[in-house]
């Protein structure tokens, strides 16, 4: 089922990159998942421009079945917002919040053991790099949700992270070539477009989790915690192209002792409808990223995940954000 249907004021012109802000640390990114639940795999891919940094920011992530991750992170050089385009990696608009085109060529570290990442600099030397080609197709099963942030102001771009941000889930078909070994993908995920001014250190926590369960049912669920004292909450279920909006989450998470690395979680969550909806989640895959600015590391644990919901099974990502002290 293709979509048209848009929850909030984005417009088909959104759907491709925007005017430059003067802001330094303004940013415009997308980001598509995928998971293939025949398989046993998935992944994503992200460019996030940030021209007036003069660099991109290009992640790649491919959980495959037998438990072991290719990652690779490039920080190219760019000098505009033209498109997204950089270090091997390009995102195109097909037919506007429809259809989309991912494409990436270049390595990725091979992990046997995900959880080196915590060392990214000894996991990139310490293991081999194989060749990927990627070529996927992202068609929208959803209707798309979020907002551009037309007429918002912003207050202080040094605290914003990112002013504009929405939303669709997709169907996605094409390959994955790991070190010339191609496999078809079909299957399902979430795409994410955000611009404006963004630093990762300018919020406490976030937890976030995604997933597509097949045409008919796709969920997003989204925790922002801006301060240790304030807390956002929301969400989509989204059941034959009908959405409910979320309006209360609560989720009981399971870590490793000692760690802020999440293993699985339970969310309960309320719905405009007042519907109580349960989402049961178990990590079956995970690596730990990091991004550091000015002395400030912050932890963002990506974790395949198995969700359990209305009778239904799927796979999806849950990610976790936090600052480390």
């Amino acid at each position: 089922m293709v979509t048209t249907n848009v929850y909030g004021d984005v417009q088909a012109s959104d759907d491709y990159t925007h005017p430059l802000g003067a802001e330094k640390n303004f940013n415009e990114s997308m980001y598509f998942n995928f998971f293939d639940v025949a398989g046993s795999r998935g992944g994503f891919l992200r460019v996030g421009n940030r021209a007036n940094e003069g660099y991109a920011e290009v992640t790649l992530v491919l959980y495959q079945p037998d438990g072991t991750v290719l990652f690779n992170w490039k920080r190219p050089e760019i000098a505009n917002n033209d498109a997204y385009d950089a270090g091997g990696m390009r995102f195109e608009t097909l037919d506007p919040l429809r259809r989309l085109r991912t494409t990436y060529e270049g390595t990725a570290v091979y992990l046997t053991d995900p959880a080196q990442l915590a060392d990214p600099g000894q996991a990139f030397r310490s293991n081999p790099h194989k060749p990927v080609s990627i070529e996927l197709v992202h068609e929208a099963v959803g209707p798309v949700y979020g907002t551009s942030g037309a007429g918002r102001e912003v207050a202080d771009p040094e605290k914003e992270f990112a002013r504009a941000h929405y939303e669709q889930h997709m169907h996605v078909t094409g390959s994955v070539a790991i070190d010339g070994q191609a496999v078809q993908i079909d299957g399902f995920g979430l795409r994410d477009h955000s611009w404006g001014p963004r630093y990762w250190q300018n919020i406490h926590s976030y937890r976030w989790l995604t997933c597509s369960f097949g045409p008919d049912l796709n969920i997003m669920v989204s925790e922002v915690t801006p301060t240790p004292e304030s807390r956002l909450q929301n969400g989509v279920v989204i059941r034959n192209g009908e959405l409910d909006r979320v309006v209360k989450v609560d989720i009981d998470s399971q870590f490793q002792p000692g760690s802020p690395y999440h293993t699985g979680m339970t969310a309960r969550l309320g719905l405009d409808s007042g519907e109580t909806v349960v989402v049961e989640g178990r990590v079956t895959s995970f690596i730990p990223l990091r991004n550091r600015r000015s002395g400030q590391v912050t932890h963002i644990g990506e974790g395949m995940t198995e969700y359990r919901c209305l009778g239904r099974i799927g796979i999806g990502i849950s990610e976790y954000l936090d600052q480390i002290q």
